[in-house]
């Protein structure tokens, strides 16, 4: 009798522990996007804005389809400017981590990042990243249909940039 107890209570267990981890969400996506798409608020800067304007100029100039900018892009790429400014370098680091939540939270089937720091101009860091082959590719790939600016000055004043671009 102990042990038919036993087993009806770990089942009761098992069973409640099962249903309490069930979510809403299960990790599985059909396309859908995730709340921070819609909910990311985002103000663009004079010195943002004409970013993009500069690399939709310059993709029209190549018969590229011009890119929309999406607000989750460009709070994502501001964290990352931010990481730069506090650790005071230039970088890459983590962009595994912020490509897989573009790709969970956008449905991006690839991600695409150029980062800049120092130029005081809109022109001169486009220029910057169009004068690097592999930062031009960036610009310059006809999948990317979306794209996102972050750009944040430290506390010398010198300004720290991140773009980055999805295919969506």
């Amino acid at each position: 009798m102990k042990s038919l107890a036993l087993n009806l209570l770990l089942l009761v267990f098992t069973g409640t522990i099962l249903l309490s981890c069930a979510g809403d969400d299960d990790g599985i996506y059909f396309g859908e996007t995730n709340d921070l798409t819609v909910s990311a608020k985002v103000s663009y800067s004079d010195m943002e804005s004409a970013i993009l304007t500069l690399v939709n100029e310059h993709r029209k100039s190549l018969n590229l389809n011009e890119l929309s900018p999406l607000n989750i892009i460009s709070s994502v790429a501001s964290t990352h400017t931010n990481y730069m400014i506090n650790v005071g370098e230039l970088s890459h680091d983590n962009f595994p981590q912020r490509a897989q939540e573009l790709i969970e939270n956008t449905a991006a089937k690839s991600v695409g990042e150029n980062v800049a720091y120092g130029f005081g101009t809109a022109q001169g860091v486009v220029n910057g990243w169009l004068n690097s082959v592999e930062h031009k590719k960036i610009i310059e790939n006809p999948d990317y249909t979306h794209f996102g600016i972050s750009t944040k000055s430290n506390s010398e004043g010198r300004n720290y940039f991140t773009q980055m671009f999805i295919d969506k």
